[in-house]
């Protein structure tokens, strides 16, 4: 009876392992530490030396140009779509009828033609077209506008996805925030964040459990950003729980059967 009292033992300290709950520790946001800069800790503005860049152009984006003008007929000359009652424009509606940015960062306007874009900002585009339309129209009023303006967020969250950037200042919490936040499972002591560059996808490490990411320059989200949410640890044990307690469940009964006839 001594081993079965063992292996009852065993048994239940393998049960509670693999059941345990992730620890509070690995599941708190925003903690101080050294990395956490002094200033922050001083004043209680953590925000204070954070300057969201806006995003330049690349290849391959899409621009949405529209051009208003007091004569209609000279706007219809200008936009290659067609717009809707009272003037409204879809999200689909722009992205069908935006201007694509080739390799070489040019959109290619109808009668005025090809304009440089890529490295530019919305502004700096906005104010180039300004120029350029004074040529042929006057009292034209531009809008320009990104199309691809988007985030992913991938692995451990609630509901991976796509989501668009509604505002000009996304914060990385926020942007976690349209996914569900990260699951028990989702480590937040080590992230990463792959952002779009015009050489190439640029992977930064990232952690949320330190208050240090609040002066980072990702603490803003650019749009095409993808965010990764690594897997804790222990995620595959206990994806697996179910299949180790049967395990255990079917060793226990065949040793107790071994000790009962022995």
């Amino acid at each position: 009876m001594k081993v079965l009292h063992y292996i009852t033992l065993i048994s239940t300290l393998l049960m509670m392992t693999i059941t345990s709950c992730v620890s509070r520790k690995n599941l708190t946001y925003l903690k101080y530490s050294d990395k956490s800069s002094g200033y922050e800790q001083q004043t209680g503005d953590p925000t204070a030396y954070v300057t969201p860049a806006a995003y330049k152009i690349m290849p391959h984006d899409n621009l949405f140009i529209r051009v208003v003008t007091p004569d209609p007929q000279w706007s219809s000359l200008f936009n290659v779509m067609p717009v809707g009652a009272g003037g409204s424009v879809t999200e689909e509606s722009a992205r069908l009828f935006g201007y694509p940015v080739d390799d070489a960062g040019y959109i290619e306007i109808p009668f005025v033609g090809k304009v440089h874009v890529a490295g530019e900002t919305l502004a700096e585009i906005k104010v180039e077209l300004d120029s350029i339309f004074k040529n042929y129209v006057t009292d034209a009023s531009i809008t320009v506008r990104l199309v691809n303006n988007y985030i992913s967020v991938i692995g451990e969250v609630s509901i991976p996805g796509q989501y668009p950037i509604t505002k000009d200042r996304l914060t990385i919490f926020e942007a976690i925030s349209l996914a569900g936040d990260l699951t028990v499972y989702g480590n937040r002591q080590k992230l990463q964040l792959i952002r779009p560059s015009p050489y190439g996808p640029v992977i930064r490490d990232f952690t949320l459990s330190d208050r240090s990411i609040l002066s980072s320059d990702l603490y803003y989200v650019m749009p095409n950003d993808i965010i990764y949410v690594q897997p804790a640890k222990g995620r595959s044990f206990q994806t697996n729980t179910a299949v180790y307690s049967l395990f255990l469940t079917a060793i226990t009964s065949v040793l107790v059967l071994v000790e009962f006839f022995r």
